[in-house]
């Protein structure tokens, strides 16, 4: 798996992107995508433009390929990660950064390969993987 990272925020990220390879070193596979750090304002700009939803969220994934019918890429997409926000919930939630960081990938990575958690199953299915992921990789919910 190899995982591209451009930082757009202010914030250095470097970090953030040796926990988030080292997850992924874990799932391994020929796959590739980017993961672009932003901030609140580009991470809301994102949201209202392509979810007509005008507030912060903590990370928006953009596939190359939603048709199941075409052949998959192996570029999987974008992930953008609201750095700040994802600091905030880290708090919030009473864990690590790093492990905020490593979920927040791994479900926007989800979200690439084509899961959801729209209905009940799917979010069954959906958080069991991205949990198991998250344990592999030492980022074991407390």
């Amino acid at each position: 798996m190899k995982v591209n990272f451009f930082n757009e925020s202010d914030i250095n990220t470097r970090k953030y992107e040796k926990v988030i390879n080292n997850v992924f070193k874990t799932i391994g596979g020929k796959k590739t995508f980017d993961i672009i750090f932003v901030n609140k304002d580009e991470i809301q700009r994102i949201n209202k433009e392509y979810r007509k939803i005008d507030k912060v969220t903590d990370v928006i994934s953009f596939a190359n390929c939603d048709d199941p019918d075409l052949p998959k890429s192996k570029q999987l997409g974008d992930i953008f990660i609201c750095v700040e926000r994802a600091k905030e919930q880290a708090l919030e939630y009473g864990h690590s950064e790093q492990r905020e960081f490593a979920f927040l990938a791994v479900h926007g990575y989800l979200h690439l390969c084509g899961f959801d958690h729209m209905t009940p199953e799917d979010e069954k299915v959906m958080f069991g993987i991205q949990e198991d992921i998250l344990v592999k990789a030492g980022y074991k919910r407390k």
